[in-house]
């Protein structure tokens, strides 16, 4: 069973971003000197500092060339059009409605699972150690671990009364394959490196950006990824909360096509995608990866 919050949908159409919750979400995180290289990116992707993600500066000058939007708040004004300018600033309906942004939706919360094992005793799952955490790189279909809604970038904290920081791939895995069969309890922080942002068609069906291998490499000026801040080195993970990881390009453009007019995206920095997915065999991805439509 998952203990999780409920999606927060909004009737209205658009969100104006208010003042920052990042105070109030991230109460222990460290202050950053102002103009800090790590500033920018701090304000972009606050947990990755209170796990301590070790980047070279080079490798965070690279994630942080970009100006760093206010994160949406609950506080809604309706306005009817994508593009409209208010006080100077552009604006889009983000569409709380929208069935793939629940799916999609990114808390970055704490929550627990209770897994068990199938009737070959195993879970289905593959981790990574990075920077002294431990995340989630592979959720093999109709898996336990598939079935409680463990998903790509999840970062795992506690297996039963063991916190698992700073543990090595085989430690961790050591450990589960010693536990019992069933109630094996697992707390988890549902994917701080990633992001989602909503983009809606337009009159030709296109969205604005290209990739390659999965990695968003051109925006279309003034498309509806432009004006929504999509990011080019970022690697697509989900297409409307559906798992993307391991298709070949081709596959995810179809899934793209047949989204509807309002297309959730769930983003990581490439770079940090590739930490990640280092030591995973492409085989491996492409034959067990997970690529079901999540239930909501």
């Amino acid at each position: 069973m998952i203990q999780t919050q409920a999606a927060q949908t909004a009737p209205n159409p658009v969100y104006i971003p208010q003042q920052p919750a990042y105070p109030s979400m991230y109460p222990n995180s460290a202050p950053t000197a102002p103009g800090s290289s790590n500033e920018a990116l701090e304000r972009a992707y606050p947990a990755l500092f209170d796990m301590g993600l070790n980047l070279s500066p080079d490798e965070v000058a690279m994630i942080t060339d970009f100006q760093v939007s206010l994160p949406q708040s609950s506080h809604v004004q309706p306005v009817a059009v994508e593009g409209l300018k208010t006080h100077g600033a552009l604006i889009a309906p983000v569409s709380g409605n929208s069935l793939g942004l629940i799916r999609a939706q990114v808390t970055h919360g704490v929550r627990e699972v209770t897994l068990c094992k199938d009737g070959k005793g195993k879970i289905g799952l593959r981790v990574q150690a990075i920077s002294k955490g431990v995340f989630v790189v592979l959720v093999q279909k109709d898996s336990p671990a598939a079935m409680v809604g463990l998903r790509f970038g999840d970062q795992i904290l506690q297996i039963g009364e063991e916190n698992v920081a700073g543990y090595s791939v085989d430690k961790v895995h050591n450990i589960l394959k010693k536990c019992p069969a069933n109630g094996i309890r697992v707390a988890l922080r549902d994917r701080p490196f990633e992001r989602t942002v909503t983009l809606h068609k337009d009159s030709t069906g296109h969205i604005g950006f290209s990739f390659k291998d999965g990695k968003i490499n051109a925006i279309v000026k003034d498309s509806s990824a432009a004006r929504n801040g999509l990011l080019t080195d970022h690697q697509l993970l989900e297409i409307n909360g559906q798992n993307v990881v391991g298709l070949k390009d081709k596959d995810v453009h179809k899934i793209i096509e047949a989204g509807g007019a309002i297309i959730t995206l769930t983003l990581i920095p490439s770079m940090i995608y590739d930490h990640l997915m280092k030591y995973m065999a492409t085989s491996l991805v492409k034959k067990f990866m997970d690529h079901s439509v999540p239930d909501i």
